[in-house]
């Protein structure tokens, strides 16, 4: 009996975009009550609001956090238009609706070095999780996208912008130690949302100048089982044709095109860079 594909299922996909927003909101709000409120952390964003408003005024950071999301979803729907949809709508209630559930679980950790470090990736793994669900969890992301609009500024200024004068207020209202976890926390969750989209591996993009274009490419061809592309070009000293070569493959098979393109022509001239994300045949599906 043939299996149905749901991979590709418009129903299935936007139900597990869906799951995507709600499980990721889910950890970070965890991530938040077992690593970074506890030790005061306030690596920027809303939650970071949150913990800064929880020592000074007492307040409940679900509350504090929803004070802050829902006025910017609105704000954001007013003056960006309604390119949020409801499934940001979800993540902006979901997330601390979930803090207020876990608010009395236990710590993790009282070291605010783990605390900024496994909070982050806790962040992190959640924000890119969310992110796969096409959505946001709004917050200060918002606020940065109003920004950017009237200021002219650049969105990723904004947002550094926006989540320094939290660093710097937690630096403030705690002390300068605590700021510099913070900056920790922020760092650790940014690479983690890039591991997230991008995954672990790490292939890499060769171009290759030689004169015996014809047997690196079969051999490329043949013997790694990879795609080559021959795009045209021409010496800069000589105005001469000299086509190049390009071939991307996993990180474990770079090892061997080294030794192949050596083996087949020591004057060879390569050019090797990362390439994070590659999508296609013999790769990930588009």
């Amino acid at each position: 009996m043939k299996k149905r594909n749901y991979t590709y299922h418009p129903k299935f996909n936007t139900l597990l975009e869906y799951i995507y927003i709600l499980l990721g909101s889910a950890t970070v709000a965890i991530g938040f009550n077992l690593f970074l409120l506890p030790n005061r952390v306030a690596s920027g964003g809303v939650s970071g609001i949150s913990t800064i408003f929880d020592a000074t005024l007492g307040l409940e950071p679900a509350y504090v956090q929803w004070a802050f999301n829902i006025p910017l979803f609105i704000a954001g729907v007013i003056l960006l238009g309604k390119q949020f949809g409801f499934k940001t709508l979800i993540g902006t209630i979901f997330l601390p609706f979930v803090v207020f559930l876990t608010r009395d679980w236990e710590p993790a950790t009282m070291d605010p070095l783990l605390g900024s470090l496994f909070g982050g990736i806790c962040i992190g793994l959640g924000l890119g999780i969310v992110f796969r669900g096409k959505a946001s969890t709004g917050g200060t992301d918002l606020a940065a996208q109003i920004i950017h609009k009237y200021t002219g500024l650049s969105l990723g200024t904004c947002v550094a912008l926006i989540d320094g004068l939290i660093v710097l207020s937690a630096a403030f209202v705690f002390d300068i130690e605590r700021g510099l976890y913070a900056l920790v926390g922020l760092y650790v969750t940014s690479k983690t949302i890039d591991i997230v989209q991008i995954g672990w591996g790490r292939s890499k993009m060769t171009m290759i100048i030689t004169t015996k274009q014809e047997e690196v490419q079969h051999a490329i061809l043949n013997e790694i089982d990879r795609g080559v592309t021959r795009l045209s070009a021409h010496g800069g000293f000589t105005n001469n044709e000299r086509p190049v070569l390009m071939c991307v493959v996993d990180q474990t098979e770079f090892t061997k095109l080294k030794q192949l393109v050596r083996s087949i022509d020591p004057n060879a001239f390569v050019t090797v860079t990362d390439a994070s994300e590659v999508l296609g045949e013999g790769f990930k599906r588009v």
